[in-house]
């Protein structure tokens, strides 16, 4: 499902295969069946099937509006009279592909599904689920309303500031959790707002940033989930302050778990540190002193 997402020539299509993956991660959240797994598992649903409403009602709009739903360069939006009901529109789709995305306010469901295993955290976290939100994001915005379009309306930067709180909120919390995958958990919710932030901007090396971050960030965290789940099964501790002096006793799973989180810095070399470059040039080429400051107080928040 998550690579029909990848390929999906049209958005109804995409759409399909967009939903079919909420269907079939659930399963997956829900694995151990206890009281906490079951409650986390009906979130997941309530939450992501809310957005699949909202993206099918936004089909419905875009064919009326446009007469296609077959993404294109420039996108499909691009031409398109009626401003309010673009704005609208646009409202829906970013409440539909944001649940996925885990956007401050609709983030709540993914701290909640950590209750699953590692490793389902790992693929929630890092490579479908909520990649599958920010890819969408930028797919709408590049192949569905077209830079031009964003411009014309002047909804990239709102957006962007939207993306900018959920960073620096999302840092914050995660520095309050003692136990590890959920600091995990709200590093996620705001690494993912650093795709947002980059294509929202709509400048050049932003959009770059934005784009690379899906596969930068993906490494590094399904990286710090494997270490996770390595502490976990070798010590049975969660939480970070009873975690002193294991890195001894574990060098090699707390190095690339200290590599992995050298790229959630933006540390040079690793690879964080090239999306986070991009994505400072493309707040200044923006003019965004609000957006610097957000990425370069992430910056700190991370380490």
């Amino acid at each position: 499902s998550t690579i029909g997402i990848a390929f999906s020539a049209n958005f109804l299509t995409f759409v399909l295969f967009y939903e079919i993956l909420t269907l079939a991660t659930y399963p997956l959240v829900i694995h151990r069946e206890t009281p906490l797994a079951m409650a986390a598992g009906h979130k997941y649903l309530a939450y992501l099937l809310t957005g699949g409403l909202a993206l099918i009602v936004a089909a419905a709009l875009t064919y009326y509006y446009a007469g296609t739903l077959d993404f294109r360069a420039g996108g499909f939006l691009s031409g398109v009279a009626g401003q309010p009901d673009l704005m609208l529109l646009f409202v829906l789709f970013l409440v539909g592909f944001g649940m996925k995305s885990a956007l401050i306010p609709f983030h709540s469901w993914l701290p909640s599904a950590m209750v699953a295993p590692t490793p389902v955290s790992a693929l929630l976290h890092a490579v479908a689920v909520v990649k599958a939100g920010v890819f969408s994001v930028s797919r709408i915005i590049l192949s569905g309303f077209g830079l031009e379009t964003m411009n014309a309306l002047n909804l990239g930067i709102p957006t962007a500031y939207l993306a900018a709180f959920t960073i620096v909120v999302a840092s914050v919390i995660a520095l309050t959790k003692d136990d590890l995958k959920a600091r995990l958990a709200y590093s996620t919710v705001s690494q993912l707002s650093y795709v947002i932030i980059g294509v929202t901007m709509l400048t050049p090396d932003a959009v770059t940033g934005g784009l690379a971050h899906i596969a930068h960030h993906a490494f590094s965290k399904i990286t710090l989930f494997f270490g996770a789940g390595a502490i976990y099964v070798a010590t049975h501790h969660k939480k970070i302050s009873l975690m002193g002096g294991f890195g001894r006793k574990m060098p090699i799973t707390f190095a690339m778990f200290s590599l992995a989180a050298l790229s959630m810095i933006g540390m040079p070399p690793v690879c964080g540190f090239v999306s986070k470059w991009y994505l400072i040039n493309g707040a200044m080429q923006a003019h965004q002193v609000i957006i610097l400051c957000a990425l370069l107080g992430s910056t700190i928040l991370n380490a």
